[in-house]
């Protein structure tokens, strides 16, 4: 598969490659990623099933992971820096523990290596799927309609993002929504086993605000992961990259302990 990238900026510098989460998309990391390209050669890919890049009727880690590996041979990244947030954060702990020489450093933003489920991903998705494109107007519209599984506004506000009004005036989405619903609840599971590990320097940011890393999380963290710190931006819920982003770019720049 070949994936969609944005180039965010820095050429000649170290590569840094920039994985979005679930139902996300390379522009999540546009403006983070400028900023970090004064440091950086940054370079952000769709996931499968995401944003501008292809549809498979496949949706897995293993898939990812071979996905991101093919787009990097393609740029000629034999080795970069990678930072993942999620569902991204997932494929990057797998690439390190997997293709370890293919990674100078990792940063992992709001996801631990565990098992998660997720009520209101469930809700999120039954939303978008009971939407009806056929008659919307507008990405407001859809915003509304959403309401009654979606009380939150900025979550509206996101899903949305992922719809786009094609040339005859329809909706569509540009996520590959039956599928990603389908595969739901393997997404949440961690995708490393019982023996993966890398022993190279890794970063996990979590979210004050976000129950994705609590303490309990840390011993597991170190079980795979070994060289790990473990920073808290304590302003920031689940998207610290979005919510707090000079924050974010400063414990990504900051040297490990």
């Amino acid at each position: 598969m070949t994936l969609f990238h944005r180039d965010l900026g820095g050429a000649g510098k170290p590569p840094l490659v920039l994985l979005h989460g679930m139902l996300g998309s390379s522009r999540n990391w546009q403006t983070a990623g400028a900023d970090l390209a004064a440091h950086f050669h940054v370079l952000a890919p769709d996931l499968r099933n995401h944003g501008r890049s292809p549809h498979a009727d496949e949706m897995s880690y293993e898939d990812m992971l071979a996905d991101v590996i093919t787009w990097a041979d393609a740029q000629g990244l034999a080795r970069a820096t990678w930072i993942g947030h999620s569902m991204g954060g997932k494929v990057a702990m797998l690439l390190g523990c997997r293709q370890p020489q293919r990674v100078e450093r990792l940063v992992i933003a709001d996801i631990a290596p565990r098992d998660y489920y997720w009520p209101g991903h469930r809700q999120s998705f039954a939303a978008m799927n009971e939407l009806n494109l056929a008659d919307l107007g507008s990405r407001a519209e859809a915003e509304m309609r959403m309401e009654g599984r979606v009380p939150s506004y900025p979550l509206r506000k996101f899903l949305t993002t992922n719809l786009e009004q094609r040339a005859d005036g329809r909706w569509a989405w540009t996520i590959n929504l039956p599928v990603l619903t389908a595969a739901l609840p393997a997404l949440e599971k961690s995708p490393l086993r019982s023996g993966d590990t890398f022993a190279g320097p890794v970063r996990f940011i979590a979210g004050g605000k976000s129950p994705y890393i609590e303490p309990a999380d840390h011993a597991t963290i170190r079980g795979h992961f070994p060289a790990a710190d473990i920073v808290t931006i304590a302003a920031s819920a689940h998207n610290p990259h979005m919510e707090t982003r000079a924050e974010f770019v400063a414990a990504v720049l900051a040297p490990h302990a």
